[in-house]
Parts: structure tokens; sequence; C-alpha cells
């Protein structure tokens, strides 16, 4: 390990001789380049993370002054890997440059990749307010590079995360419009039922019972099939308890479905949500009378 440093330290010290020095042939800062390299790489092996990944960033910067962008954002993401190790942030903020190294040489689908990763980033942090910006942006590029695959895996996830904040009619939009998409596509199609429940529910999150059975109608114009599933007869007795301010119904209803097809913790948390409302509404009828 030693060793690695000393050799790391050794080629760092050779490339920025060779930057501050004269060169008659060539460019210095190509040859500075495969000097940060050598030395970025025995940082690594030396597991001296943040030296090995401030040296990648020196080796980025080099490469952009002779006008290489697409290396200089290949050695963002090595700088960022090695940041992982240590500083989250850090590894955004190298990652970041590279999408945008990325987008000046047109490669958009390399872009969303890296948008999606820092998105990816910020959910493991469980910041979502900051991780939802970066899946929309992948969203869009995905779909200017022609992937309509990971551009509506993205798009799930911003509604998924449009949902836990509250923002209902944004996850409904989302959630409708990949159903509409996933039906054209043989291989996709298996989907489309649980985009149906889930924009379902986003729907009796926000209480409105004659919205709730006006969607049902049109998920069976969109798929016909829709109502011979589970995810359509779960919904129904949902929106049926809701009408009838009926929670204990509320409570069966989901019990039973959970006991076939288990509920994950978004659907659990949107369904408490639901269900809360409607124990209110009930202690508020009760009050009434």
């Amino acid at each position: 390990m030693a060793e690695n440093i000393k050799k790391g330290e050794e080629f760092e010290k050779k490339a920025e001789k060779k930057i501050n020095g004269w060169i008659l042939f060539g460019s210095k800062y190509e040859d500075a380049a495969e000097l940060y390299a050598k030395s970025a790489n025995h940082f690594k092996l030396a597991k001296s993370w943040d030296r090995a990944a401030s040296v990648f960033i020196k080796l980025s910067n080099c490469y952009l002054k002779v006008d290489s962008k697409h290396e200089a954002a290949t050695a963002c993401i090595d700088a960022a890997n090695c940041y992982k190790k240590t500083s989250t942030q850090a590894a955004i903020s190298c990652l970041d440059k590279a999408v945008n190294y990325f987008l000046e040489n047109g490669r958009d689908t390399m872009a969303a990749k890296y948008c999606k990763e820092i998105g990816e980033l910020y959910e493991h942090e469980q910041n979502i307010e900051k991780s939802t910006p970066y899946f929309e942006r992948a969203a869009e590029l995905f779909e200017i590079g022609g992937g309509a695959t990971s551009a509506n895996q993205c798009k799930l996830k911003v509604a998924q995360f449009s949902a836990q904040s509250a923002q209902y009619q944004k996850a409904i939009q989302i959630y409708e419009e990949v159903a509409q998409q996933s039906l054209n596509n043989n291989l996709l199609k298996y989907g489309v039922r649980g985009h149906l429940l889930n924009a379902g529910l986003c729907q009796l999150c926000r209480g409105d019972v004659v919205a709730i059975s006006n969607s049902l109608d049109r998920y069976q114009d969109l798929d016909p099939t829709f109502s011979r599933t589970r995810e359509y007869k779960f919904l129904a007795d949902l929106a049926s308890a809701i009408d009838e301010e009926d929670v204990e119904k509320f409570t069966g209803v989901s019990k039973e479905f959970d006991s076939i097809t288990p509920l994950d913790s978004w659907k659990t948390t949107l369904l408490l949500r639901v269900k809360e409302a409607l124990k209110a509404k009930e202690m508020e009828d009760d009050d009434l009378t």
C-alpha cells in the first residue's frame, strides 16, 4: 500500500512538472494526462480514495485543455466512483460535471445514465426533493436518445416520489401515461395493471369518490382486460368502502388483497393515509350526531 502511495505521488509530481514546463512538440496536457492516469490508479490500488479522486479531477481538466470532452467526462466518473467510498456529495458533484460534458458532446444517453445515477445517490440519502429533478431530467434525455424503457423507469420513480410528497395528480398522470405506452409493447404489457393500480391508489388519496369511479371507467376503456383483474376489484372495493365511510370494510379489503399479493411499503403508506382520512371523517360524523 505504501509503495502505491509513493508511486502515485511520483507520477502526480511528474504530471505537474510537465504542465508547468515547456514543450516543443506534442501537447504537454496529453503527456500530463498519461501521468495523472498512472498516479490515480496507484492511489486506487492503495485505497486512498480521496487522493485518487482528486487526481482523476486533474486528469479531467487536462482532457478539457485539449477539448476531449468524452475523456474528461470519463475521468469525472472515475473520480465519482472513488468519492462514493468517502463522500456522496463529492461523487454527485463529479457526476454532474460528467453529465454536462456528455451533453456538450451530444451524448444524450450517456448523460441520461449518469443523471439517473445521481438520482439514485440522492434517493439512497433519502433526499427525495433533490432526487426527483434528476430522474425527471434522465427520463427526458433517455427519450431523446430513443430509450423509452429506461425513460419509463425514471418516470415511475418520479411518480413514486410525487405520491410520497402528496403530489397525487402528478403521480396519476405519470402512471396513466406509462400504462398507455406499455399497452403497445408486448414485453411491457404485463406491467399495465400494476401502473393502473398505483394510479388508482393515488386517486383514493385524493378522496374524491366520483373521480375514483370515473378513473376505473377510463382504465377499463384503456385496457378492457383490467376489469377482470384482482387489482381492479381491489380498487373498486376500496372505493366502495370510502363511499360508505366504512373503516372496517376498508381494512378487511386491504388485508384480503395483501394475503394473496403482499403490499409493498409504498402502497401500504398510501393506504394508511386513506384509512386515517376515513377514520377522521367517521369521527367527524360521530361528533355531529
